[in-house]
């Protein structure tokens, strides 16, 4: 087992409220230092934790959110991500001048809402980018999503994935907007922040996956029995540590690494 997987476990199959404690204990019991952040709105409550990696004047945050949807336990979605950036405390080097901001999240099954009261809250200042992970645990193939034009930010994504040994539609790939799900992320972009939306997919789903995600109404007929992979366990009971693929939680860590690096 990996050291993000067993991480992940801290979160699978908890509360909501128990999932966040997970995190903060974890983060405590390590020594890391990080912030609070409750919030309290007519659609909901939590407490976001940031933790910053790094004291540079550019930031660059990585989101993770750690509830879940009720009756799911939550393991890919999304405590895989969770157990990602989580390792990232232990082992990541910062480039001088910058700062790597970790925000685990809460309430993101509420519209994004843990990450909606940090921006109101915190705002934006000093952010150059976002990325925020959602369903880093099954698969093996990148997918930075929600990127409708080329900034800067992007292409510092492109050359770090392809510095990491991945081709372009391969071992990743860089798509628009999805019209049927989103993440943290958009919090930010609303705010007028580079962010964008990480995932890793099975490369053997991938036309699957195209049709399921950006031809809703078509692609809910297909697969009304079953859904393809990440999607068969979404939002479900299934949603179990069982299911998740080690690999798949290492090649988001690399990632990230490079992007990291690539930003210096």
């Amino acid at each position: 087992m990996t050291r993000a997987l067993a991480l992940a476990g801290l979160l699978e199959g908890r509360s909501n409220a128990e999932r966040g404690a997970a995190v903060a204990r974890h983060l405590a019991s390590c020594g890391v230092p990080f912030v609070r952040h409750a919030f309290t709105a007519p659609e909901g409550r939590g407490e976001s934790f940031a933790v910053d990696l790094g004291s540079g004047d550019r930031v660059f945050v990585l989101c993770a959110h750690h509830d879940a949807v009720p009756g799911s336990p939550g393991a890919n979605d999304n405590a895989a991500a969770v157990g990602i950036l989580l390792t990232l405390t232990e082992r990541v080097a910062i480039p001088a001048g910058l700062r790597v901001r970790l925000l685990f999240t809460a309430a993101e099954e509420l519209d994004y809402l843990g990450a909606r009261a940090y921006v109101r809250d915190v705002g934006v200042a000093g952010i150059v980018g976002v990325l925020s992970l959602e369903l880093c645990g099954i698969g093996d193939s990148l997918v930075v999503w929600d990127a409708t034009e080329d900034t800067g930010v992007t292409r510092t994504i492109r050359r770090a994935l392809e510095s990491s040994g991945l081709k372009h539609d391969e071992g990743y790939h860089v798509v628009g907007r999805i019209p049927r799900f989103g993440s943290d992320h958009r919090a930010f972009t609303a705010a007028g922040v580079p962010a964008y939306g990480l995932t890793v997919v099975p490369s053997a789903n991938a036309d699957a996956l195209r049709q399921f995600i950006f031809h809703p109404m078509w692609g809910a007929l297909r697969f009304l029995v079953r859904r393809p992979a990440p999607f068969d366990t979404y939002h479900t009971p299934r949603d179990a540590l069982a299911t998740l693929e080690p690999r798949a939680l290492d090649l988001v860590g690399t990632a990230l690494a490079a992007v990291i690096a690539e930003l210096g």
